[in-house]
């Protein structure tokens, strides 16, 4: 019987117990504070980095997994009769990540000839985390690689990402600041509304004087995007900060009216760049 196995990274941020039923495959990133390094969402939970990051004295550094890593994963299920592997990672605009597991593939369909589907989520965080979980439970379901992939492609053309981050210095640090540069250095009690733009890159939407104000501005730019759509389904993410995410769900359920919200929490890597406190809304239409 042929079986479909999906890979990713850990910057989805798709949560140990949804990975663990879905039978998910995640390739650790690493984050390292001074000369102590950990595999993120592995030996380095979330609630830990956040502890750490107030304590620390070093600023986090985060690398990519190598592309022998990802080869190694590859092989394994590879080895698995009438296996196909779908691999969907974050942007290749913010990381190598998804370079490393493409050359990994292109490795592994040399040696065996078995082809792995190597996908650019173009996105971070739930960004990414919708987009695997769909597509594990199709997977699931009975659905084709190329079925999945198909409505894969659908969902990030109708995926609208908005986060509001305490701070440009992590961000630009991190060297993840992309389009948001133009922001830098006029920050003055402004809150910066940023997105991920179609080719997943951290980009400036606008700048809001104060946290609600913000907040209400992307209601605005939430109800231009979906055009009299509803949202199908919604995820708040946040970085040590579940009130502000609070103040995002109800904004949102104010305004669109009371939906089923899934809680995600930033995990390690994503929160390195992103910084503590940040609020995110990932919000899907189709």
């Amino acid at each position: 019987m042929n079986s479909i196995r999906i890979v990713t990274d850990s910057t989805a941020d798709i949560p140990l117990e949804v990975r663990q039923a879905l039978n998910i495959e995640m390739v650790p990133l690493k984050i390292s504070f001074g000369d102590e390094q950990y595999l993120d969402a592995v030996s380095l939970q979330s609630d830990q980095f956040y502890d750490k990051l107030k304590a620390s004295s070093h600023f986090p550094r985060t690398s990519q997994p190598s592309t022998d890593e990802f080869l190694s994963v590859y092989k394994r299920l590879a080895l698995e009769p009438g296996t196909q592997v779908l691999s969907i990672h974050l942007s290749s605009a913010l990381s190598g990540t998804f370079q490393s597991a493409s050359i990994a593939s292109m490795m592994l369909e040399e040696e065996t000839g078995v082809k792995v589907h190597v996908l650019d989520s173009r996105s971070a965080s739930y960004g990414i985390g919708a987009l695997v979980v769909y597509a594990a439970e199709a997977a699931r379901d009975g659905q084709s690689v190329e079925q999945i992939i198909e409505r894969i492609q659908l969902m990030r053309e109708n995926f609208y990402i908005y986060f509001l981050v305490d701070t440009l210095e992590f961000l630009q640090k991190g060297g993840r600041i992309g389009k948001a540069s133009a922001l830098f250095g006029s920050l003055l009690n402004i809150k910066p509304i940023l997105s991920i733009d179609s080719e997943g890159e951290v980009t400036a939407v606008d700048k809001v004087r104060g946290s609600k104000k913000a907040i209400a501005r992307i209601m605005e730019l939430l109800d231009a995007d979906l055009s009299g759509r509803s949202i199908r389904k919604l995820y708040i993410a946040h970085a040590n900060n579940g009130e502000g995410a609070e103040l995002l769900r109800e904004a949102i359920a104010e305004r669109f009216g009371e939906m089923q919200v899934e809680y995600v929490i930033l995990g390690p890597v994503i929160g390195a760049h992103a910084g503590p406190g940040t609020i995110a809304a990932f919000v899907s239409a189709v």
